[in-house]
């Protein structure tokens, strides 16, 4: 794995600062993933997500007083909070079919929004941009950052310590960030637990990646309901974890998704965003490969529109 800056000191404060995460016990979801399943949700972490983990601690370590991000949402927020806490302006680039939820989010928290039409000009284009504006700037990827990656860390370090037990968790991938840390904290914890992620069928770079050898790029951000997960591939400083760590990547189809949503609802009574279903639906659509197995489903977060919500709560 390759050495990450993962300073104890750095560490200590990140934890000091963020919830711990929300360990839910059901034993209703057993029935339906056919395993001892345990829940670690990061909805109820401040701003709503796991991304504030890293966004705190990018923010953190960064010398720099304006801060420049791209975003589908919750990255966004977690960073112009995380921001405002050290008296820093975030600036924060976002497609303009992003989840109005978040958007106003990220503008409650004190970060500008730029919305971009992603078909026209893609988010990396427009943070170019803003970034010779502002030369002063430091640009931080949602994913694909050490501090981001040490950051998410703290989520590995976290379940090694509460759920020895276990030695299996499923965790949701987009760009990486997430995974390649929970990675990153649990082998610095000295745990032994496979890590699976999940990933959206209409998403799927990670897992063919992970199949070619090499970082596959899609051509557009793919139009997943689990926004999280709308990255055009994997950061390279995630995809030199994951490639050598991770046990697999299991595709999960948007049924599967909604799905996991209304379960986690019905029998766990947690709201969680689409992205956050994907842990527990590959759990669920994969039950055979984890039979006999303790596994932890990750629910990354819980930022959703009230109308998606109830559309998928209807099953409609």
């Amino acid at each position: 794995m390759p050495s990450l800056n993962l300073s104890p000191d750095h560490l200590a404060a990140v934890r000091k600062a963020v919830r711990p995460t929300t360990i839910i016990r059901c034993p209703r979801l057993d029935e339906v993933v056919g395993s001892e399943t345990l829940i670690a949700s990061e909805t109820f972490q401040y701003t709503g997500s796991f991304k504030f983990r890293a966004a705190y601690s990018a923010a953190l370590r960064s010398p720099a007083s304006r801060l420049i991000a791209a975003s589908s949402g919750n990255f966004g927020q977690a960073l112009a909070y995380a921001a405002s806490l050290m008296k820093k302006e975030a600036i924060i680039v976002m497609p303009d079919n992003s989840a109005s939820v978040k958007v106003e989010a990220v503008k409650r928290y004190g970060g500008r929004v730029e919305l971009v039409e992603t078909k026209k000009v893609s988010r990396a284009q427009r943070v170019s941009q803003l970034a010779e504006q502002y030369p002063d700037a430091q640009v931080l990827s949602a994913y694909d950052h050490d501090d981001v990656i040490a950051g998410n860390s703290t989520l590995g370090a976290e379940l090694a310590e509460l759920c020895p037990a276990y030695d299996t968790v499923i965790v949701p991938v987009g760009g990486g960030g997430l995974s390649a840390g929970l990675i990153a904290g649990l082998n610095q914890a000295g745990s032994s637990m496979e890590v699976y992620g999940a990933e959206p069928l209409l998403a799927n770079d990670a897992k063919r990646s992970l199949e070619a050898g090499r970082i596959i790029v899609n051509e557009e951000e793919p139009q997943t309901i689990a926004d999280g997960a709308r990255t055009v591939s994997l950061g390279e400083r995630n995809w030199s974890i994951l490639h050598k760590a991770i046990r697999g990547i299991l595709e999960v189809k948007e049924e599967e998704i909604e799905n996991a949503v209304r379960l986690l609802f019905n029998l766990a009574n947690l709201k969680a965003e689409p992205t956050g279903g994907l842990a527990l639906g590959a759990a669920i659509a994969n039950r055979r490969l984890f039979q006999g197995k303790r596994v932890i489903c990750v629910v990354s977060g819980g930022n959703v529109n009230p109308d998606v919500f109830i559309r998928i709560l209807e099953g409609a």
